[in-house]
């Protein structure tokens, strides 16, 4: 059966604000496990309010490794006031833009996996240019458009370790859903096609991905 986190960090992550369902966070747990036993740090694109950050935090406790979140915490395009997901608690009231870096930090303390996570706080583009390491795994859930999806595959999936994983969320195949996932749905159709991932499992949204070859 594929690893499943505790109760526990369960629970924390369907208290933290956030998207993702159960079913695919527990399929992104199973791979955060998985990719724990190569021995590298697991690191997501998008931490908005750390819900997902919970399972990769204990699966990286899990195989005596270090869970990275890459965020600016202004939050994504579809985020911001006006917009469909815009969450007014989120927003800074003194500088009147979104600030969701207080909330992630009191998600992973209510959760108590502050210690096996490190926050890098910027744009995607800016820390994957000075970010040298292999990764066990990359999950990218970050902005939704075509600009900023390529780019996080570009700057992250490059440092995929042999064997690795690349999970990529919201993959809409339908063109009805073009402004919630068909720019990662391009973005996993251009992973399937450099030759460098070999799809490993399916779960609604969430693509699973293996490193088999040296394209990217």
């Amino acid at each position: 059966m594929p690893a499943a986190p505790t109760p526990d960090t369960l629970a924390a992550f369907e208290a933290a604000k956030g998207f993702m369902p159960a079913h695919e966070g527990l399929a992104l747990y199973a791979a955060a496990v998985e990719a724990g036993g190569l021995g590298l740090p697991l690191l997501e694109v998008g931490t908005y309010c750390g819900r997902s950050t919970v399972l990769l935090a204990d699966a990286a406790r899990r195989a005596g490794v270090t869970a990275l979140t890459v965020d600016h915490h202004r939050g994504s395009e579809e985020q911001q006031p006006g917009w469909e997901y815009h969450d007014p608690d989120t927003v800074d009231p003194e500088l009147d833009v979104m600030d969701t870096l207080p909330t992630f930090r009191r998600t992973l303390n209510r959760a108590g996996l502050e210690e096996h996570v490190v926050a890098l706080v910027g744009r995607s583009p800016q820390v994957a240019a000075v970010w040298n390491g292999p990764l066990g795994l990359v999950f990218v859930d970050g902005g939704h458009t075509d600009e900023h999806a390529n780019a996080d595959y570009e700057g992250w999936a490059p440092h995929v370790a042999d064997g690795g994983l690349l999970v990529i969320h919201d993959v809409f195949p339908d063109p009805a859903d073009e402004f919630t996932g068909q720019a990662p749905y391009r973005v996993y159709l251009r992973a399937l096609a450099s030759g460098a991932f070999t799809e490993v499992s399916v779960t609604d949204s969430l693509r699973v991905l293996r490193r088999t070859g040296a394209g990217i």
